[in-house]
């Protein structure tokens, strides 16, 4: 019978839109050789997949020509359909691990599966008793708590907001509370280009002591998080980039 293989989690660095940084100063060696050992992928989109493996290849050589490594994208919902994806189509993603081939899922930034739709498939392969091996590398929403000074023993990724300013600034609210009543940081995202809208809101919304932390650029050199009190970032405003993308804590006074 033959062995099966891993589904592999490789991460990404997060300088996706902006100005490479040194791989090598992102991902551990280990991490870098294991990628470069795989002939099978699966990505969120196929191009970046390849640019990181471009990279990757600068420093260990990889296991066959860029161009006959196997890459597969993860399935796009179906538009104006809430139907699951075919447990068919997850299944063909994994064949190569069901024959005895690792895979590597990698996202466009990143760790695989983490705020991210990778993580279906890691319960495809759950289900179909393979192995999952994590491998480490940079996550934006953990960089961001830890360099927040915000409560790291209790916290809550809560994803995107609503886009219609009304219905976005009832939900701050609705966090802030929460984070009032657990003591929890509440942590959140947004689209690059409407970083400024979720600000503005933020401003408006949440009580003057509650305490903000943007993180923007991570790992880049350029990048940068401030954390203050919502009456001074009200005090001293700062403007936000609309292409690199920002990662906001929230916790309440």
């Amino acid at each position: 019978m033959t062995s099966r293989g891993n589904l592999v989690l490789m991460p990404n660095a997060l300088d996706l839109g902006a100005d490479e940084v040194p791989l090598a100063d992102i991902l551990p060696a280990g991490v870098m050789q294991r990628a470069a050992a795989l002939a099978h992928w699966v990505a969120e989109d196929a191009r970046s997949a390849r640019a990181l493996l471009k990279r990757v290849g600068a420093h260990f050589p990889l296991a066959l020509p860029l161009q006959q490594i196997a890459i597969k994208e993860l399935p796009r919902p179906r538009k104006g359909s809430r139907e699951a994806v075919p447990a068919a189509e997850w299944a063909a993603l994994l064949q190569p691990a069901l024959d005895g081939h690792d895979i590597g899922l990698v996202s466009e930034a990143g760790l695989p599966a983490v705020a991210d739709p990778g993580a279906l498939l890691v319960a495809a392969a759950h289900e179909a008793g393979l192995t999952v091996l994590p491998l480490p590398g940079p996550s934006s929403l953990l960089l961001a708590l830890a360099a927040s000074g915000m409560n790291g023993q209790s916290f809550a990724f809560v994803g995107y907001l609503p886009q219609e300013p009304a219905a976005r600034a009832l939900r701050l609210r609705e966090l802030e509370a929460l984070s009032r009543r657990l003591g929890q940081t509440q942590i959140l995202i947004e689209t690059p280009y409407r970083n400024a809208a979720l600000l503005a809101t933020a401003l408006e919304a949440l009580a003057p002591a509650t305490r903000l932390s943007i993180s923007c650029g991570l790992t880049l050199v350029a990048g940068w998080t401030r954390s203050d009190r919502v009456s001074a970032w009200r005090a001293r405003p700062q403007a936000l980039p609309d292409k690199l993308p920002a990662v906001f804590c929230l916790l309440a006074g």
